[in-house]
């Protein structure tokens, strides 16, 4: 039987795989590790992610997808394989199962390619497509449909979406290639020139969930990071204050206030009137680093709310979507029978 429908949050950080009945299945880091001298895919998502950075120079970790699209097509190709499959587990029933597929607003039709094909690749009937930002809007409960204007802001691992959405579609929107990632690096780049101590990209992640914040009126105190000290080539151990994380994300965090108000700039008088009223929404995983829906509203004077499980909106989305009777309505599709 074929006929099933599967979403796909395809991050560049994470993966979200989720069902109309199931809901979220599959909530897997974006990483592939491979032996290089015979091409052989040794591991996908959480495990995978344990090797990064751990690999002797025969075995490379990476992610697949860069800044929301994919920098290595096989490599996609193989993790979306194995994502479907264990999603459909041991089913003999359903083979070729229909896939929607999220996309950052605003890709080339040549990125778009790309995504189709790597769906097909992984054994899809069908792929749909939907921009991330209706996606996520659908998924925080937003009236969409309503003839109003709604505006999201979904910040995720390689991009970060800004949309205002009106009668089903996207009236106004941009799409800046600054989220979660950009953050990670201004950390590690802060930390190297400031202490003096190179540290990995999971570790500054850790510290930025552990200590981060976008605000002034949000402070966690202090928290430990080991690394390298660059000076002597030795180990090293520090402790890095939340003021510090603070200053290190001011760069990145201003680019995404910036993009917010010129999309502001750019909206018709009528759908801004509607926004003063209704206030902007975050979602994705970026929104929930703390002070942040404090610092957008003190820069835009208006109501800045972020999303319930704001992680998830996008994966919610796509299930409200495959539940909808305006499913095709809301989606692009190409089918290989």
């Amino acid at each position: 039987m074929t006929g099933a429908y599967i979403g796909i949050d395809l991050g560049t950080a994470n993966t979200l795989v989720c069902t109309r009945h199931d809901g979220i299945i599959i909530r897997e880091p974006s990483y592939v590790t491979y032996d290089t001298r015979t091409n052989r895919v040794l591991s996908v998502g959480a495990e995978a992610k344990t090797m990064y950075g751990k690999t002797p120079p025969f075995v490379n970790c990476i992610r697949p997808l860069r800044d929301g699209v994919i920098a290595d097509f096989e490599l996609t190709s193989e993790m979306l394989r194995v994502f479907v499959r264990k999603a459909l587990g041991n089913s003999i029933f359903i083979s070729r199962p229909n896939l929607i597929v999220c996309i950052p607003y605003g890709v080339t039709d040549v990125e778009k390619k790309a995504v189709e094909e790597a769906a097909l690749e992984a054994g899809a009937k069908s792929v749909s497509l939907i921009e991330e930002p209706v996606a996520a809007a659908i998924g925080a409960g937003l009236p969409i449909k309503a003839a109003c204007g709604c505006m999201v802001v979904d910040i995720g691992g390689g991009t970060t979406e800004v949309a205002v959405i009106s009668l089903g579609g996207i009236a106004n929107s941009v799409s800046l290639r600054t989220a979660g990632d950009k953050c990670t690096e201004a950390i590690v780049s802060y930390i190297r020139k400031k202490f003096n101590v190179m540290i990995g990209d999971s570790s500054a992640e850790d510290l930025k969930i552990a200590i981060g914040s976008a605000h002034e009126s949000t402070d966690f105190g202090v928290a430990e990071v080991r690394g390298r000290n660059v000076l002597t080539g030795l180990p090293a151990a520090m402790n890095v204050y939340s003021s510090d994380i603070r200053e290190a994300l001011e760069e990145p965090l201003n680019s995404i206030v910036d993009v917010i108000k010129t999309t502001l700039e750019a909206t018709p008088p009528e759908l801004c009137a509607d926004i003063y009223d209704n206030g902007i929404m975050l979602t994705g995983g970026g929104a929930q680093l703390s002070g942040l829906d404090t610092l957008v509203a003190e820069k835009t004077h208006l109501q800045v709310y972020v999303a319930k499980n704001s992680s998830d909106c996008v994966a919610n989305g796509i299930i409200k979507v495959i539940e909808s009777r305006d499913r095709d309505v809301l989606l692009s599709k190409i089918v290989r029978e």
